[in-house]
């Protein structure tokens, strides 16, 4: 689908940071056939690795309305393919990002993506975790947990959801393995990315949410405002206000005993943000008369409209004196 209006970038360039050497020893040198019509040849798994490296994708624009640049991060067991086209086809919030005159920073998180990720156990000591669609229809509240059938046209879905259920399936192509007890190993990545852009806006969603809540405890003076759209997870009590928060909820939370777990969890974070005087706002949706949003709410019918009020609090918020503080 084409976009609304054309846009002139002086620059798309991507990088890797983070990450670290990780010698491997006494493993068996197989023979494998790696080329067609080859003869197998010894394939030495021991030696250097590379180990937790983040892949990062900068868009510039030409001429940025916005001083500041929004960094993204995605959520547990995906890419920053999230953000730039939804299943269907729409331009994602990356574009929609770029076209309100922010320059993006899109990620994907060690061991995701091209990123890549390491032998196990060799260097990871367990194995993945596999995402089945099964799974994800109830827990990113597409509907009920036992709504899901492999047949698409025998799927129950909650009533006047948003999210475009004929491409379910086409959402579930771009899910990756993801690995559990990871945590330190991200935050290294993503403490060095922040070190490297700078003063930012970063904008996050689901684990990726936890991991922002986190970094805004950690790098106050580079984070300028924090969106945690559904986040799953948030520090331990926070030792400073850090800099303004937003956390953004779709709707059925109440009835996915999960996600009613998680949600309460942040909102008492963000109770104890407050009691230490910061920022800690909440979008939520279904409040505020929005109905039938998802866990991805970037992806749903109406991603463009909960984007528009995203960003109606960041101009008011960072126009504020006390984001220029």
């Amino acid at each position: 689908m084409p976009a609304s209006s054309p846009l002139a970038l002086r620059a798309i360039d991507s990088f890797h940071i983070g990450g670290r050497r990780h010698r491997v020893t006494g493993l068996p040198v197989p023979l494998r056939r790696l080329a067609q019509n080859g003869a197998p040849r010894p394939v030495d798994p021991n030696g250097d690795h590379m180990v937790g490296q983040m892949y990062v994708q900068a868009y510039r624009l030409a001429a940025p309305r916005h001083a500041l640049p929004v960094v993204l991060w995605h959520g547990g067991g995906m890419t920053g393919a999230n953000w730039e086209t939804t299943p269907d086809g729409r331009p994602g919030w990356l574009w929609r990002l770029l076209e309100d005159g922010f320059d993006v920073y899109v990620c994907d998180a060690p061991e995701r993506g091209r990123s890549s990720w390491a032998m196990f156990p060799a260097i990871y000591p367990e194995p993945p975790i596999f995402r089945t669609l099964d799974e994800a229809w109830d827990m990113f509240r597409l509907g009920p947990a036992d709504g899901y059938d492999s047949e698409p046209t025998q799927r129950r879905a909650f009533a006047g959801q948003q999210f475009p259920l004929e491409s379910f399936d086409t959402f579930a192509m771009q899910w990756v393995p993801r690995w559990a007890g990871h945590e330190v190993m991200t935050s290294d990545a993503y403490d060095a990315l922040l070190a490297h852009v700078g003063p930012c806006i970063l904008m996050a969603h689901s684990q990726g949410g936890g991991f922002a809540l986190r970094a805004a405890q950690r790098h106050a003076d580079t984070i300028r405002a924090v969106v945690a759209v559904e986040p799953s997870g948030c520090p331990d009590a926070p030792a400073h206000p850090g800099p303004p928060h937003l956390t953004v909820w779709g709707d059925n939370i109440e009835a996915h005993p999960v996600w009613r777990a998680y949600r309460a969890n942040v909102d008492s974070y963000l109770a104890e943000l407050r009691t230490h005087g910061g920022m800690a706002d909440i979008l939520d949706l279904p409040a505020s008369g929005v109905r039938g949003n998802t866990h991805f709410l970037m992806m749903d019918r109406n991603g463009d409209d909960v984007l528009a009020r995203i960003l109606t609090w960041l101009d008011a918020t960072l126009a504020a004196p006390a984001a220029s503080q």
